[in-house]
């Protein structure tokens, strides 16, 4: 079974076991998932209120967004897990003659720069919602505006933890011009969308207090 077919409890039970898979990247994935169907709720219970009439279309298109997204973020819990095997495989090569340690090494970095993938995609993928949770903390309902609210800190703490499993990785490579490179991705997804996250929470919470 796939792991993000699981039963919420199974997935629980996995993770908190000894199995390398779902670990930080499948869990991010499923808090960004989570926190981007948060801000599509508010959307869909802005839908159909007169009051919010001028501002549908832009929501009923925040919502197809949301709608992706999720999906997304939901396939990327498995591919994380599928490009995770490669490297425990790459960490029990044999290391015994020279010739071994050359083959684990070009396999190891190959595997590194693999697995980094799938968590930098998770942090795009969180980057895209949290602009899109704007839009409904902005134009949604402000009977639901808190659950913007949650949802955009949820995709925050998503976006930072996908972004250790880029960090674990890179700092084993040998190619640090790849690693920086990949490195440099994620330090600016982060200082972007971290500060715009905590200004779009803000804004929640000053409409609530």
């Amino acid at each position: 079974m796939a792991i993000s077919t699981k039963t919420l409890p199974d997935f629980i039970t996995v993770l908190a076991g000894k199995d390398a898979v779902p670990g930080g990247g499948g869990a991010s994935a499923l808090v960004g998932a989570i926190g981007t169907a948060l801000g599509n709720m508010v959307g869909s219970l802005t839908v159909g209120k007169k009051k919010y009439a001028d501002v549908e279309a832009e929501i009923i298109e925040l919502k197809k967004k949301s709608d992706a997204l999720q999906g997304d973020l939901l396939k990327l819990i498995d591919k994380d897990a599928e490009d995770f095997e490669p490297l425990a495989r790459a960490y029990g090569l044999p290391s015994g003659t020279d010739a071994e340690k050359a083959n684990k090494a070009k396999v190891m970095e190959g595997a590194l720069r693999d697995a980094c993938q799938v968590p930098l995609e998770i942090m795009r993928k969180c980057a895209e919602a949290i602009k899109v949770i704007e839009g409904f903390a902005v134009k949604g309902s402000k009977l639901a505006v808190s659950d913007a609210g949650v949802g955009v800190i949820f995709c925050k703490a998503a976006l930072m933890g996908a972004s250790l499993n880029v960090f674990i990785n890179t700092k084993a490579m040998t190619d640090k011009v790849c690693a920086e490179r990949i490195n440099k991705e994620a330090d600016t997804l982060l200082a972007e969308y971290e500060a715009l996250a905590d200004k779009i929470f803000k804004l929640v919470k000053d409409q609530l207090k």
